[in-house]
């Protein structure tokens, strides 16, 4: 693999104030597709692509990228979470925009040298990590609608904090019930820029009214709770931890999967079916909505205080992190951190 350092090295950000996706390591990773075979990879100094003005996902929207983590611990251990399945799920969401697939294990071993080469960028303070940011574009110069015949590849790496700028404080949701982020049979469980774009006027306009995030509801119906613009959905209603299904129009979260892994582990009772906001509004009129958290690469855990439905506010656990919101926090960043033994097998070292 050819690797080309940079000669001028950035002066590395105040790892207490990195906030989320502000800071971008000296280096990155690309890769590109054309003839119908990918080249190989190469790491090369963070720089700006040059753009032609066709390039088609400038015009298709034909992309796709991915969220994962690393870590070092104070012995300069050097760890990422759950790695393959992230990797296995870009391969997914490129088959469903008709984009060519790659070998995972290729860029793995190319992601790992990058991440050596960058280490002294992960940071090491509590609630903190290296953020890892796999994409796909199509980048063929040509117009008309159908698939490129050329890609590139990327991996930016950025040494992040907590995603919400309060933390680990409740958040608060806004139903969203006049837009649809994703229906059944379209990309809503691929991780496509599209879905994003989808999803930003409802969250902005629950931003506009005091709300952290706006919540999805089915495009079909409007009815079924889906996800909402950075996290999967869990609710704890009575002694159940449910989340909704995975029908095709929600992403298949990695976190959301660790969270669900988890529970059975510790003997908590979770069930993935349709949840209809109807089902969340009796519960919690009837006192058995105990708690509800979002889950996400980026977040880990969010607990939600409050749900904001036609109009009606549902302050949930006074408005307070649950207990089973704090324990599956607690027990995946420490998994992530090595506090706790990885029982799972989803931690993997860099060496």
């Amino acid at each position: 693999m050819k690797i080309t350092l940079s000669k001028e090295l950035k002066q590395k950000p105040d790892s207490s104030k990195l906030g989320f996706g502000k800071y971008f390591t000296d280096h990155m990773l690309v890769m590109d597709y054309e003839n119908n075979a990918w080249k190989e990879p190469e790491i090369v100094p963070y720089a700006p692509f040059q753009i032609a003005p066709a390039m088609n996902i400038l015009h298709y929207g034909q992309g796709i990228f991915e969220g994962a983590k690393a870590y070092k611990n104070s012995e300069g251990k050097i760890t990422v979470f759950r790695i393959d399945d992230n990797f296995k799920r870009m391969n997914k969401s490129a088959q469903r925009m008709c984009m060519p697939t790659f070998d995972a294990e290729v860029v793995k071993n190319a992601l790992f040298e990058l991440i050596k080469i960058e280490k002294d960028w992960i940071p090491t303070q509590p609630g903190t990590a290296l953020y890892i940011r796999p994409t796909l574009i199509a980048s063929e110069e040509v117009l008309g609608v159908h698939a490129s015949k050329k890609y590139k590849f990327f991996i930016i790496l950025s040494p992040v904090g907590s995603y919400y700028a309060h933390g680990l404080t409740p958040t608060k949701i806004l139903v969203e019930e006049h837009f649809v982020r994703a229906s059944i049979g379209g990309t809503g469980e691929a991780k496509c820029m599209g879905n994003y774009a989808a999803s930003l006027l409802g969250g902005e306009l629950a931003n506009s009214k005091g709300y952290d995030q706006a919540l999805w509801l089915d495009g079909n119906e409007h009815k079924y709770v889906e996800e909402v613009g950075s996290m999967n959905m869990f609710f704890v209603i009575g002694d159940e931890v449910v989340t909704p299904a995975l029908v095709g129009s929600i992403l298949d979260g990695i976190t959301r999967r660790s969270c669900i892994e988890v529970l059975k582990k510790y003997g908590y009772k979770v069930s993935e079916r349709r949840i209809s906001m109807d089902e969340v509004v009796e519960a919690y009129e009837k006192g058995q909505l105990k708690e509800s958290f979002g889950s996400g690469t980026a977040a880990v855990v969010s607990p939600v205080g409050l749900i904001t439905y036609r109009g009606k506010d549902m302050i949930i656990n006074d408005g307070k992190m649950g207990e089973i919101t704090s324990f599956l926090y607690d027990r995946i960043t420490g998994i992530q951190s090595e506090r706790y033994e990885d029982e799972f097998g989803w931690v993997t070292e860099i060496k």
